[in-house]
């Protein structure tokens, strides 16, 4: 089979030949048909992550969309979704024209999804189901209250946004970068949009007690840092931020004063801690809402053969749309 193939750590993978994929006892194989190309992919290929350098040549590959050709209790053709281990252990994973998965990884996507075309649910795939489950299960989100969404233009900013508004949100606020983050953004429908440059955290909390005068209910933040600093003091009584990443600083400074003064919260999520029954939840609720317009990722779908050019693009820093490898 075709696929992309890590041969060196921190280099781009290559399009060529790999072994074809045969599912064991307890495994499904699937012919892909859309995966994306995400930052866990490029954190694992780098071989310096916290999961350790794995074992050379690989595909790598975190997730995909695709159609079930053997193994397991769904049906041939059946349209699903795959999370691999592709990085974060041996083995090998989505970018590829078939892959091998544990069944309890594979979610069966109903077909009145189908409105979805698999490169669109490619792109939203677990920033969808970290998007839901943040607000959902993490931040235990109720019916009325406002939330703030950082990094608003990313792919879980932009799902948040629409999954805040289905599950009952009164007003939604997305802070992010001017340019197209904003408009990314803004395509999904938030109450108001807070854009940021250089570091201010002063003036972004200011622009958010504006935005919201009687304080955020929940924060999701995908980013840490000054972003995060500046929405604490935004927060209202008993509010929650969750924390899902750190792309603009591993560490912040944070009053302890603030915290205990207003009975604040902050959580850690990461989808590896959800159960299958969660993860398939999420599924199908994005997928549902995608379906109805209502919730989506800014794409672009790319052929497999494209996969050095692409990652390389991401590697430089990319335009802030998630690229979706087709083989």
């Amino acid at each position: 089979m075709r696929a992309a193939v890590l041969h060196a750590h921190g280099s781009a993978p290559a399009y060529a030949d790999h072994a074809d994929q045969v599912a064991g006892e307890g495994e499904v194989l699937v012919r892909v048909t859309a995966a994306p190309v995400v930052p866990l992919d490029l954190l694992c290929a780098s071989g310096t992550s916290y999961f350790g350098a794995r074992a050379l040549p690989y595909v790598p590959g975190v997730q995909g969309v695709g159609e079930v050709v053997s193994g397991g209790d769904l049906p041939p053709g059946t349209r699903v979704f795959v999370a691999t281990s592709a990085g974060m252990a041996d083995g090998d994973g989505a970018l590829a024209e078939l892959c091998v998965v544990p069944a309890s990884a594979v979610v069966a996507l109903p077909r009145e999804e189908a409105d979805v075309d698999d490169v669109a649910l490619a792109a939203l795939g677990l920033s969808g189901v970290a998007a839901w489950q943040s607000l959902a299960w993490r931040a235990g989100l109720r019916p009325g209250e406002s939330v703030v969404v950082l990094g608003a233009g990313g792919a879980v900013g932009q799902a948040a946004i629409g999954a805040a508004r289905a599950q009952g949100a009164g007003r939604v606020v997305a802070v992010c970068r001017s340019g197209g983050s904003a408009g990314r953004a803004r395509a999904q429908g938030p109450n108001a949009v807070v854009e940021i440059g250089e570091p201010d955290p002063a003036g972004l909390t200011e622009a958010l007690r504006d935005a919201l005068p009687d304080g955020a209910d929940v924060v999701i933040d995908p980013v840490f840092g000054w972003v995060a600093e500046a929405a604490l003091p935004a927060m209202a009584p008993g509010g929650r931020l969750v924390n899902l990443g750190g792309s603009a600083s591993d560490a912040a400074t944070l009053s302890s004063a603030g915290l205990r003064g207003r009975g604040l919260s902050l959580l850690g999520y990461t989808n590896n801690a959800l159960t299958a029954d969660q993860r398939a939840e999420a599924l199908g609720a994005v997928a549902r809402l995608a379906a109805d317009g209502l919730v989506g990722v800014a794409h672009e779908a790319r052929p497999l053969a494209d996969v050095e050019e692409v990652w390389r693009a991401q590697q430089a820093g990319g335009s802030g749309v998630r690229q979706v490898l087709v083989p």
